[in-house]
């Protein structure tokens, strides 16, 4: 049994990644110990094999002793308590069966099987001698993460041509394996469909359960360890959120920021590398803070560096330029409100959390208060509107995927993380509304505008005090925190940034 290092609900993760080394940085363990630490998790690795490789392709590939391996991994395991592993390049029959020994002694609690076969470049990773070998591995891992070329190969099937057919492969890999797959849209030609990724459980062909989760499409020669990345990322997440749907939601928008930015990084020639920490270096004033003893204020001042690229977008869109102008399709707006509604049901019980978490008094009464002002105030003002208006009844994608994200981040037993994650709710719709409603009294507040009536809620300044209260609640618990709480937190507030984005978008995609 390893040695109880820390107590337990540790509010960082420990996960493992077993792969092969790219010394280019890119893919690899390389890649897995950056996309760890970048969703506020602990890396350790343990090494299968050696590549000389980089952005063009991979050049040689040396395997040390799978004994070596072993010694590896017993010596992590006899002396830390592993949340996560994440398994990624095997090279041979012999290291496979080594991590196979490992893990059906061990157990771990999460293992994500990257079963990499092929790399982006086409350069085969696994001989085809070890292939049965990796077939055993399967059913020990709790979720499989293949590229479309490698779920051919391990149903011995041409490549899937469309998203249909690749869905249909995956609901045959996940029956013959009895593990949960992810299906992966990134490899797919463009359809105007974006980058889908779909999570098919284990209930056998007639009863599976496929979970689609849609995403943007990126266009970008830099896409080297994309499929390390998502892996150990979710890994991470689901050590926090003990649940696979919510851990995909919440990396999904972590991944597209790191392939948006990954251009930045001017790596190589070649297929260059994600940025796994866009979300930290949008310029050193809006990093999150690194030092071991930051100032007041210094996290929130980094957050604004989250906060602004989210607004202007907010403010690009149809939606908003709309409900300013009064030209908005109330159709459009009565499903803005009615999934406004279903929000602040799951919101309320995040900030209730919030209150359980916090470790004062004040903090708790205001949490609570918080709760009691999304369900009384704004759940009211909602009602109002929509009376007599048919309304959807059910979340839609972004409302559930914002929903499981704060749900995720409760689960994740950090105050400092819920409420990181809580404030752009806060934040942005206070910047928004201030906006909105100042351009309502500069066209002169006119009494026939469709939306005047909510607009002039957007004055009230008790929100914009609370909101202010929030950010400071939030940069007090950054400051009593450690330099990984505040990455992840970092992480949170980033993430439900670029939700509300998509919440204030997601009429138009509903239409």
């Amino acid at each position: 049994m390893p040695a109880p290092d820390t107590p337990a609900g540790s509010r960082i993760p420990r996960v493992l990644a077993i792969a092969g080394s790219d010394p280019s940085g890119g893919a690899g363990i390389q890649a897995d110990l950056k996309s760890i630490a970048a969703n506020g998790g602990y890396g350790m690795a343990a090494i299968t094999a050696l590549t000389a490789q980089n952005t063009q392709g991979v050049r040689a590939v040396h395997v040390p002793p799978a004994s070596f391996l072993t010694a590896q991994l017993d010596a992590i395991s006899d002396d830390i308590t592993i949340d996560a592993v994440k398994i990624g390049m095997l090279g041979d029959a012999a290291v496979i069966d080594a991590v196979r020994a490992w893990l059906e002694k061990v157990r771990p609690a999460v293992v994500v099987l990257d079963p990499v076969m092929v790399a982006t470049s086409g350069d085969r990773l696994l001989q085809e001698s070890a292939e049965a070998a990796l077939q055993a591995l399967l059913p020990l891992a709790d979720l499989i993460t293949p590229n479309l070329a490698e779920l051919a190969l391990l149903l011995g099937e041409p490549a899937a041509a469309d998203w249909p057919a690749a869905l249909a492969q995956g609901k045959r890999l996940a029956a013959l394996t009895g593990t949960t797959v992810l299906v992966k849209g990134g490899h797919l030609h463009d359809d105007g469909a974006g980058c889908p990724d779909a999570l098919i459980n284990t209930g056998g062909l007639l009863s599976q359960e496929t979970v689609v989760v849609p995403g943007e499409r990126i266009t970008t020669r830099n896409s080297h360890g994309t499929g390390c990345s998502l892996s150990s990322a979710l890994a991470t997440a689901h050590a926090r959120a003990g649940d696979w749907e919510a851990a995909l939601r919440q990396v999904k928008p972590w991944l597209l920021g790191a392939l948006r930015d990954a251009g930045r990084l001017e790596v190589g020639h070649g297929n260059g590398p994600v940025h796994h920490f866009h979300h930290f270096q949008h310029g050193a004033s809006q990093a999150a803070p690194a030092s071991s003893a930051p100032a007041a204020g210094d996290f929130a001042a980094a957050l604004d560096g989250h906060a602004a690229p989210a607004l202007e977008a907010i403010y690009g869109l149809d939606f908003i330029r709309g409900l300013a102008d009064g030209t908005l399709p109330e159709r459009d707006f009565t499903y803005y409100l009615g999934q406004d509604a279903l929000y602040l049901n799951g919101y309320a019980r995040v900030l209730s959390r919030a209150s359980a978490l916090a470790p004062s008094e004040a903090e708790q009464l205001f949490w609570s208060r918080s709760a009691v002002q999304c369900l009384e105030v704004e759940a009211q003002l909602h009602r109002s509107w929509l009376a007599g208006r048919t309304v959807q009844a059910e979340p839609g994608p972004v409302t559930k995927a914002y929903v499981d994200h704060l749900h995720a981040a409760s689960l994740a037993g950090s105050y400092g993380v819920l409420v990181a994650a809580a404030l752009p709710c806060f934040w942005l719709y206070a910047e928004v509304g201030a906006a909105l409603h100042g351009e309502f009294l500069a066209a002169g507040a006119p009494a026939a505008h469709p939306y005047a009536e909510w607009l002039r809620t957007y004055a009230d300044e008790a929100f914009a005090e609370s909101t202010r209260q929030a950010i400071r609640y939030t940069d007090a618990a950054a400051l009593h925190g450690s330099n990984g709480e505040r990455n992840a937190m970092a992480v949170a507030f980033a993430q439900s940034a670029h939700y509300e984005v998509a919440f204030f978008d997601a009429p138009r995609l509903h239409a």
